[in-house]
């Protein structure tokens, strides 16, 4: 009876911690990594992590209004938003991504080159067919067809758009004197087709004949989409799915104590339209009705996330943090409490 009893101890424990749940809401650009993360932690921690790719603008809604226990995001709220933010919200980043002009031009056999101007002018509607002559110029003795270009956006609010957006500001005066000033996650395009999330973008490329999509790299690769190499600051057209030219992005960018950085159109080696994606959480923990058990769970899995997680990154296709970068992400870890008490 004692051994019956010690194992029946043993299993009602174990269902205790596999019934923790943590909800989480936002960015699509990291939704293919968290998925791995999220099961790998379920079988090491007993913990359940759900979460919905709805975009970085739906997830930062749900953070501000205490809907989820975190939000994916791949844009940082600025300090306007941070004031009226309910408390203070922590960026918490979790690895490196790459947004790369994807395409679909039948007959192609070798990656084009892209440069700000080119793809502002793209998304403007000024070049109407792939083989105009400011395509023809940056790619010669690539044959490439007389198809209608067909730009493709992100139709809800999205920090991929953001990254895009800001590398294209940097790099065109026509894009940054008419469209759009900076990193923006939801902006009015000029022309094209709307898609929802880097799934949405992904899916239109790959049935439109003659389509561009700006989308994270992974999502390029998963549909076997087309995409090239863009020019960053020092002038070399760089390889976005090539991982360490993602890390030399950061590498390359001073990174402040709070995490928030763009790092879009860097030079040397970097991949030019690249940047951070953090979970958003709230440094006190005690609101909404939440207990101390549930802030301790999202504590914990914050930490393995930006530790033990780390060695999932590559094998989905997005850059580990660095260690300055994880050391900035401890100490803000390390911030967090419930109700003033620190909760590791």
């Amino acid at each position: 009876m004692k051994r019956i009893a010690l194992a029946t101890i043993a299993a009602v424990g174990t269902l205790a911690l596999a019934e923790t749940t943590l909800q989480g809401a936002g960015a699509t650009f990291p939704a293919p990594l968290y998925e791995v993360m999220f099961n790998e932690y379920a079988k090491t921690a007993g913990v359940r992590v759900q979460y919905n790719p709805t975009g970085s603008g739906a997830g930062q809604t749900a953070i501000l209004a205490g809907s989820v226990d975190f939000a994916g995001s791949d844009a940082f709220l600025s300090d306007e938003r941070l004031k009226s933010a309910p408390r203070e919200l922590l960026h918490i980043p979790t690895a490196l991504g790459a947004v790369v002009p994807a395409y679909n031009i039948p007959g192609l056999t070798k990656p084009l080159r892209f440069d700000g101007a080119l793809l502002a002018d793209l998304y403007m509607g000024k070049i109407k067919s792939w083989n105009d002559k400011a395509v023809t110029r940056l790619n010669p003795g690539i044959e490439i067809p007389p198809l209608s270009v067909q730009p493709v956006y992100r139709s809800d609010g999205s920090r991929t758009t953001a990254i895009f957006v800001d590398y294209l500001a940097k790099t065109s005066s026509n894009w940054a004197g008419t469209v759009s000033k900076g990193a923006q996650t939801q902006i009015k395009f000029p022309t094209g087709i709307p898609g929802q999330g880097n799934a949405g973008v992904a899916a239109v490329v790959r049935q439109q004949p003659g389509a561009i999509g700006y989308v994270e790299a992974s999502y390029a690769k998963t549909n076997g989409l087309q995409f090239g190499t863009v020019k960053n600051a020092s002038g070399r057209y760089v390889d976005g799915s090539n991982l360490k030219t993602v890390e030399a992005a950061a590498a390359v960018i001073e990174l402040p104590a709070d995490t928030r950085v763009s790092l879009t159109n860097a030079g040397g080696a970097a991949y030019p339209i690249a940047g951070f994606t953090w979970l958003l959480v709230y440094a006190d923990q005690n609101y909404g009705g939440r207990n101390k058990e549930q802030a301790k769970a999202l504590v914990d899995l914050l930490w393995w996330v930006t530790h033990d997680g780390q060695k999932l990154n590559e094998g989905v296709g997005y850059a580990k943090l660095s260690d300055k970068a994880v050391a900035r992400a401890a100490a803000l870890i390390g911030r967090i409490n419930f109700g003033g008490v620190k909760l590791r």
